[in-house]
């Protein structure tokens, strides 16, 4: 580690001595308070054994009645020699597992870093301001803003590291002392969408890294990775936690327009579906419904169909029908698009009760019709009487593969009508304006006046004796993911309501507003935040068709403004209504944007359209189509808006 000041002039003083009574601390005093100077010893001793040394750097200012002074100090290290057991991540290898720390290659030591990186301080704090003085200047709620921006800090929190050789991988979250629950878990970082915007290079790393060593060759898909790589995988599979990674190679093609990386692992990415398919699996009848054991997030196993790994199969499958007709695999396609068209049919017919969509109980009746994988062993024991189940809850997240869908563009996976009526039951029925009369038997994260957004309730009753372990907790990565579906079905005001009384537990005063925990602290999960502006806004960006999407949900005034990003770049989008007409601003503040069309979804049904597109006020020939509710602008040609350039569409009804 080394300790630098910016400064002119500087003393310092390396040791202290003996820390024996506060020996080291009296030492100081006297020193200091002689002269205001550190006398430092010509040479100093070797630390004591098992301590580290203690010294001192002081920098001289003089300050009169009522005046200031800045000082800066810089603190770096250079940690090259991470292990996998050292940082709290599982490892068979019996010397710890040696992976290293990438930006200990960037440097050759700690006095490296800070002479590399003092040069570069004014720049990288003007991009940082850049980002969030715009991000600020957005008139989007003050719960969302904070929401979003505050847990971006969870990306630089030990939650999250990068190996030597580059690889990105998460925890759940962190303890004080090490990571808390290894594996870049699949059924945990499923959920956020705040790296795939903000650093898609590593949201896709860690796509690469759940097909390239997380899946062998029957399509299993592990749920936890082990570190170093490459040794025996982790011997389990999660229903939720494969579905999503269904979905999020979607996602990451879609924002990169990489067809390199769709066709090069389109084989594994086809196997996480035929997984299912496999006997004992789950959806061994192929019949589009997950009837088989389910491992999911709730670390147990539901028997049965149930919406949330059903609801989640069936977004992969939509995904994995796009993929398929993108490298020309046609009959896979059909037979994604067919099992869809099925299991959304019978999830709706089944489990659909009117509100919301629940469990219908199937149990196995042995243990050796399942595959051995799908048990991981924290589930119910007894398969006469199971525990750990949903029956007729209404849950939190029944909806999150309809989430993820929203997020991605691929449509509705079942009734809209059913998915807005679920989405009502989940804030009519989980919502609490407090908790002064909620009994909870595990962990406390909110409390007393708190408002909060429970896992489950049971407003019809038939509460299982024993059902899954959550159910009475509150966890602010569900809450947020369900906040987002609400305002995606034009719940605005109850998703903003929840988003709220998110913020108002972590206020700074109750808890720490950069600190969202669930298992450990900086959790994973609650980086579903940045959905909120995705739902807000309506943005969508395809890489692949170059084409933005806005459908505001969301109005100040007559205006939106508010922050995007994808891989390319990132800047701010204006749409202001004035009257009948429509101006959208596109900025770039940072890298580029390249766009062949644009999609509009407003409130400008039957009537007739004139369009005018311009780029730095010189005008952009586009062609207006009308596709459904959409108003599609199709330009003449691909375009570049480079940095410090912008974008407008005016939209206005002709007579």
């Amino acid at each position: 580690m080394a300790i630098a000041a910016l400064a002119e002039q500087a003393t310092l003083r390396r040791t202290w001595g003996e820390t024996m009574w506060n020996r080291h601390i009296l030492a100081f005093w006297d020193d200091f308070a002689a002269d205001g100077k550190l006398e430092d010893m010509q040479e100093a001793p070797a630390s004591p054994p098992g301590q580290g040394q203690v010294g001192s750097l002081a920098v001289p200012v003089r300050l009169f009645p009522q005046g200031s002074a800045s000082l800066t100090f810089l603190l770096a290290w250079h940690f090259p020699h991470r292990t996998a057991a050292g940082c709290g991540w599982d490892t068979l290898d019996p010397t710890g597992g040696w992976v290293g720390n990438y930006y200990a290659l960037q440097y050759r030591d700690a006095w490296d870093v800070i002479t590399k990186v003092v040069p570069d301080l004014p720049a990288l704090e003007e991009e940082t301001l850049r980002f969030v003085r715009a991000f600020v200047s957005s008139n989007l709620p003050q719960a969302v803003k904070e929401a979003a921006l505050n847990n971006i800090s969870t990306l630089r929190s030990q939650t999250c590291f990068r190996t030597a050789d580059g690889n990105f991988f998460g925890f759940e979250g962190c303890c004080n002392a090490r990571g808390c629950c290894f594996g870049s878990c699949t059924h945990v970082w499923n959920y956020e969408q705040t790296t795939p915007f903000l650093f898609p290079q590593l949201a896709k790393n860690m796509a690469e890294l759940a097909l390239d060593w997380g899946t062998n060759a029957e399509g299993m898909n592990s749920f936890r990775l082990r570190l170093p790589l490459g040794q025996e995988p982790w011997p389990h599979a999660a229903a939720d936690g494969q579905m999503g990674v269904v979905m999020k190679c979607y996602r990451e093609w879609q924002l990169s327009g990489d067809d390199a990386f769709l066709h090069s692992r389109w084989p594994k990415i086809r196997s996480l579906l035929e997984y299912c398919w496999l006997p004992g699996s789950w959806d061994a009848d192929q019949d589009g419904v997950m009837e088989g054991v389910q491992h999911n997030t709730y670390d147990v196993e539901f028997f049965g169909p149930n919406p949330l790994t059903g609801i989640w199969y069936l977004g992969a499958l939509r995904a994995a029908e796009e993929m398929a007709r993108a490298v020309g695999d046609e009959s896979f396609a059909q037979r994604c698009r067919t099992l869809f068209q099925k299991g959304s049919e019978w999830i709706d017919s089944h489990l659909f009760n009117g509100e919301y969509y629940v469990q219908k109980l199937q149990v196995p009746s042995s243990c050796e019709q399942v595959r051995p994988e799908l048990w991981v062993g924290m589930g119910a024991k007894d398969l006469r009487e199971p525990e750990f189940q949903l029956g007729e809850g209404c849950l939190i997240d029944q909806l999150v593969g309809q989430y993820m869908a929203h997020v991605v563009g691929l449509g509705y996976l079942l009734q809209p009508t059913h998915v807005r009526a679920a989405a009502e039951a989940i804030f009519r029925y989980n919502f609490r304006e407090n908790l002064f009369d909620h009994w909870n038997n595990l962990r406390t994260f909110a409390l007393n006046d708190e408002s909060a957004l429970l896992i489950c309730s049971w407003p019809r009753g038939g509460r299982p004796k024993v059902p899954f372990p959550y159910f009475a907790e509150v966890m602010t990565g569900f809450e947020y993911q369900a906040a987002a579906l609400m305002i995606y079905e034009g719940l605005v005001e109850e998703g903003l309501r929840v988003a709220e009384a998110v913020r108002a537990r972590f206020d700074g005063h109750r808890r720490n507003p950069w600190n969202e925990q669930e298992c450990g602290h900086h959790y994973a999960r609650a980086m579903a935040a940045w959905a909120l502006i995705l739902a807000l806004s309506g943005f969508r960006y395809s890489a692949v068709r170059q084409e933005l999407e806005l459908q505001p949900r969301w109005w100040q005034e007559g205006e939106l403004r508010c922050p995007w990003a994808i891989p390319t770049g990132w800047g701010m989008v204006t749409h202001a209504q004035a009257t009948s007409e429509h101006v959208i601003r596109w900025e770039v503040l940072q890298g580029q944007l390249r766009l062949r069309s644009m999609r509009y979804l407003l409130p400008l049904d039957g009537q007739r359209i004139g369009a005018t597109v311009a780029i730095q006020g010189e005008p952009v020939h586009a062609q207006l189509l009308r596709e459904g509710k959409a108003l599609v602008l199709m330009l003449e040609s691909a375009a570049t808006i480079a940095a410090g350039q912008e974008l407008v569409v005016r939209l206005q009804p002709e007579n």
